[in-house]
């Protein structure tokens, strides 16, 4: 079975989780193929705008965790991050639909996202302390910038969810719909979008960026430096045997 679906029409292209039966979470070669056709729509004229999206009961669960201890990220020349470079300089619209649970990377790639639609079942969350990790994706620089610094604490800090109404509120998501319309509308927008003057969207979307590429990239950097390291340490240790073995975790030795 593919697991990323891919699919072009009229400018747009469509990269669709297809995981359900493992809640989309995402493993090293999902990772290599969202990197891979991102990469190629850079320079792809027949591409003109992107659309990320899951099922209308989940959008993904995060990291596959079973495959992400087999397969530990490596350098920044590795799927992971290679992924989230491509979200994070992508030239082009990005637009995403989510629905159901959206559990860490899930969560932050929408940072990235030009347009982000939401059903109204969207569950939005960042528990990477609770693994024993940091954030990633630059999220610890953008997740205080859109949330204000108190609600990203809440949501970094303790990993505590947020749900659609609230990702409405902030601005992370542009609306909230039934979750049976949310790809349906994320379709339509994107199609609006690649009717529109590429090179003017493409400017355009650099001068909101506001020069900010550099940091994001930097963040993501510094991020991934102490990710690897902590990786390594017993509290991540703990965390993910805690979640293989179905229990709740000890932290009071880490």
């Amino acid at each position: 079975m593919t697991e990323i679906l891919t699919h072009q029409d009229a400018g747009v292209l469509t990269l669709t989780f297809n995981r359900v039966e493992r809640k989309n979470s995402i493993n090293v070669a999902m990772y290599d193929a969202l990197a891979t056709a991102l990469e190629k729509a850079v320079d792809d004229a027949v591409t003109r705008v992107a659309v990320i999206q899951g099922h209308e009961t989940v959008f993904s669960a995060g990291n596959d965790i079973e495959d992400f201890l087999r397969n530990k990220p490596g350098g920044m020349d590795s799927p992971v991050f290679r992924f989230l470079r491509a979200v994070a300089t992508f030239p082009k619209p990005l637009v995403a639909a989510v629905c159901g649970p959206a559990v860490g990377v899930g969560t932050t790639l929408l940072f990235h996202c030009d347009l982000v639609y939401a059903g109204d079942n969207a569950a939005f969350s960042m528990p990477f302390v609770n693994l024993g990790l940091v954030p990633e994706a630059a999220s610890s620089l953008l997740v205080p910038q859109m949330l204000g610094y108190h609600r990203a604490a809440e949501a970094l800090l303790l990993g505590e969810p947020f749900f659609a109404e609230a990702a409405l509120e902030v601005g992370l998501v542009n609306r909230v719909v039934p979750p049976s319309e949310a790809n349906a509308l994320a379709q339509a927008q994107a199609l609006k979008l690649a009717a529109k003057p590429l090179s003017s969207l493409i400017a355009t979307k650099q001068l909101m960026k506001g020069g900010q590429q550099k940091t994001v990239l930097e963040r993501m950097a510094e991020e991934g430096a102490h990710f690897g390291r902590m990786l390594g340490e017993p509290a991540a240790r703990e965390a993910m045997t805690a979640f293989m073995e179905k229990r709740k975790p000890d932290f009071s030795q880490c």
